[in-house]
């Protein structure tokens, strides 16, 4: 069997609607490049109809091939997946709301020629509400913050639109942590790297499932994944109520000698509260750390699949 040119990847979830279109815009935009392609398309357990969706265009087109995993493990699980079962020398992974049009892969593929490994998508205009990008520039800057990237921040505007060669996929596969981020790692590979600017478009059906508490949740975990800035920002804050703590002892021996102001139980207690949160804070921040070892070292798999087909 010949070896594609191009893997197609698309986590799908909560997409019964979408699925023929999303398949019929990827073939447009390949068959302009290649007839030598695949589509791997993970459905992540979703409640609606989407496997058998999937089921239909893979029966239709052999080219086109399923995976379903067993329950739902989240987008970047089903990304591993694809990138696991994906076969071509180049692979682009794309989210499939197709608010990242297909069309582009052309443009990600002649980008990929000029020596490039990676090729980033940023979105031109984003299709959201004026308090939606408020909210998301203020998320990503104390995101960055805390993730310490070393440089390599994280935007709000680079989607999930991608190209990636061969050597960049199974590096990429080499990495283990059971939380995991596909934009974090690629970006941590130090590969060559290129960006094209996209348009985004609304969402072809449906509302998003990434709620504020799923985007909220992802971010911890990536947090306390891949950066320890948490745990050493809790020292900081010890260090300074320690201080805090020394100018107060000295503050009120001094009135104690000096005045016969009755001292009073209200500042005591407020330091009290402060000193008792803090710890509290410190010791839940630990307990994140310490479970995210648990997780890693029972060593369990990604994911379970349920069903392939055409693989």
């Amino acid at each position: 069997m010949t070896t594609p040119l191009i893997s197609v990847v698309s986590p799908v979830y909560k997409a019964e609607k979408i699925v023929p279109e999303l398949v019929k815009r990827i073939i447009e935009s390949l068959t302009e490049i290649t007839d030598n392609y695949e589509i791997i398309l993970v459905e992540d357990a979703g409640p609606d109809g989407s496997w058998a969706k999937i089921e239909e265009e893979c029966k239709r087109n052999s080219k086109v091939k399923g995976i379903k995993f067993s329950r739902n493990y989240g987008q970047h699980y089903a990304i591993t997946a694809g990138l696991q079962y994906a076969k071509g020398d180049y692979i682009v992974v794309l989210d499939c709301d197709l608010q990242e049009n297909p069309k582009y892969i052309k443009d990600l593929y002649e980008t990929a020629q000029s020596g490039v490994d990676i090729v980033f998508t940023y979105k031109e205009k984003r299709s959201q509400s004026v308090f939606k990008k408020i909210t998301a520039a203020l998320f990503y800057k104390l995101y960055n913050y805390l993730l310490d990237n070393r440089g390599h921040k994280i935007h709000e505007d680079i989607g999930t639109l991608s190209m990636i060669n061969r050597k960049v996929a199974d590096a990429f596969l080499s990495y283990k942590e059971f939380n995991r981020d596909y934009t974090y790692i690629l970006q941590s590979l130090g590969y060559k790297t290129a960006y094209k600017k996209i348009q985004h478009d609304k969402r072809y059906e449906g509302t998003s499932s990434y709620t504020f508490s799923k985007l909220f949740k992802h971010a911890i975990a990536s947090i306390t994944s891949y950066s320890d800035k948490l745990l050493r920002l809790s020292i900081t804050f010890g260090f300074v109520f320690f201080l805090i703590s020394i100018i107060w002892a000295i503050y009120t021996l001094y009135m104690h000698f000096t005045s016969n102001v009755p001292m009073g139980y209200t500042s005591m207690f407020i330091f009290e509260l402060l000193g008792t949160g803090l710890i509290l804070m410190s010791l839940g921040i630990t307990g994140i750390y310490i479970g995210k070892i648990f997780e890693q070292v029972k060593e369990r798999p990604l994911y379970t699949i349920d069903i392939k087909v055409n693989l």
